[in-house]
């Protein structure tokens, strides 16, 4: 069989197998939905995913008014990342197996570290709890800020993540190694800058993290009055054709009276509240939101996307009721104050089940010239390896390829942190 793999090619490729698991930190973290290849294919590679849902009860025996119907959210999911990793060698290259191996390694730490920013850019850019500390990073104090916030929210209090920059890890690192009262972790943190589980969270730490810009000196306000969102499962257009809808956002109107604002940013808007999802009682503190898109401007009079909605139960659905999040529509004029006031690293932090990973894979022919492998991580993400002579140039091309997608389900089950703001 022409370009077929060597034996000791094939050991290769399973130790940089083995090493692509190891490098897979946060997708081991994340929930892992499989995916039909043949239907994926058929709906352009998306797929509609299902948000938990919220249940009601009610007081007494006598539920005759009570029966209702249920509203089912669901969230578009795509497979759209493609990643690849190709490399060429000649003939005379081939000849130190050791260059081949490193560059195999080479391919799979960027290939891991794709997959790894994938699930952090999602978890950065579209988590919604929001928690501001007006110091730089010290500790039990900083994530027992996020366990908090998570538990007022109603999150679960299982499987809870945070993963920090290297510098913020690192100042949590050095409080707990200054602890001589606690016995083992200290020690730890001191030889490894090892931080682990605390509050709840298990933490990891990141090499590369993203950065919020500062939003000081803007004011902004509501324009209008009445913006709550209603959740509905599917609508209907003109034509009669009923389609599902993604209801993690909601635009509104908004006068900027001084400065701009941007996607990404954090604010609270003045009397409304954050509510526990489940109990629906007031937790006392501002509701947290994103900006996630400028629709009509970021300056003046405009509108922008943000996420989650406000569902204040304004129109008194069902829906609304069931999926409530804060407690009362944010009157015309409202005062919108920035969370992100100092030039920050993001950090996000998730519950497992709010961030979901798709793996796919490339139906690759194993007949058509070139020698293809396969092997799955153990989150089941394919990575496919081809090689192919080329007779006339006397090279070898070689490619590592991985196909995958990553969705936040629900943006209130995740969250960001950031530090020394004002």
């Amino acid at each position: 069989m022409p370009n077929a793999f060597s034996k000791e090619e094939r050991v290769a490729f399973e130790n940089v197998l083995e090493g692509f698991n190891d490098a897979l930190v946060l997708s081991r973290n994340v929930s892992v939905y499989n995916t039909d290849s043949s239907s994926m294919e058929r709906s352009n590679n998306i797929i509609w995913r299902p948000m938990p849902y919220v249940a009601q009860s009610f007081s007494g025996t006598d539920m005759t008014s009570n029966f209702k119907d249920s509203t089912q959210l669901a969230v578009p999911a795509t497979i759209g990342f493609s990643r690849s990793a190709p490399w060429a060698m000649t003939a005379t290259e081939l000849r130190d197996t050791l260059q081949e191996g490193r560059l195999g390694d080479a391919a799979k730490q960027k290939l891991a570290s794709d997959i790894n920013l994938a699930i952090m850019n999602v978890a950065a850019t579209q988590g919604t709890l929001v928690v501001k500390r007006t110091a730089a990073a010290s500790g039990f104090d900083d994530i027992a800020a996020a366990d908090a916030i998570m538990n007022e929210t109603g999150v679960q209090s299982f499987d809870r993540y945070m993963a920090l920059s290297t510098r913020d890890y690192n100042n949590m690192a050095s409080n707990l190694a200054n602890r001589a009262n606690m016995v083992g972790k200290p020690t730890t943190a001191y030889e490894k800058a090892y931080v682990g589980n605390i509050a709840g969270f298990e933490t990891f730490k990141l090499d590369y993290a993203n950065r919020l810009l500062a939003r000081a000196g803007v004011t902004v306000s509501i324009n209008g009055a009445n913006q709550y969102y209603t959740p509905k499962a599917t609508s209907t257009a003109t034509t009669g054709e009923t389609a599902n809808v993604d209801n993690r956002y909601q635009t509104i109107a908004i006068t900027v009276t001084s400065g701009t604002v941007r996607v990404g940013d954090a604010f609270t808007i003045l009397g409304v509240n954050n509510v526990h999802a489940i109990t629906k009682a007031d937790t006392g503190q501002l509701k947290t939101f994103r900006v996630t898109a400028i629709v009509t401007g970021a300056g003046g009079t405009g509108t922008v996307q943000i996420s989650p909605p406000i569902i204040s139960g304004g129109g008194s659905t069902d829906a609304e009721l069931q999926y409530k999040n804060c407690t009362a529509t944010p009157a015309s004029g409202a005062a919108i104050t920035f969370l992100n006031t100092v030039d920050a690293n993001v950090n996000p932090f998730w519950q497992k089940d709010a961030l979901e990973i798709l793996p796919a894979s490339y139906a690759v022919p194993s007949d058509a010239g070139a020698a293809v492998m396969r092997a799955s991580t153990d989150q089941g993400i394919e990575v496919v390896m081809q090689k192919q002579y080329d007779i006339n140039t006397m090279r070898t091309k070689f490619r590592m390829d991985v196909l995958y997608g990553v969705v936040n389900k629900q943006p209130e089950m995740s969250g960001i942190m950031l530090f020394s703001q004002t």
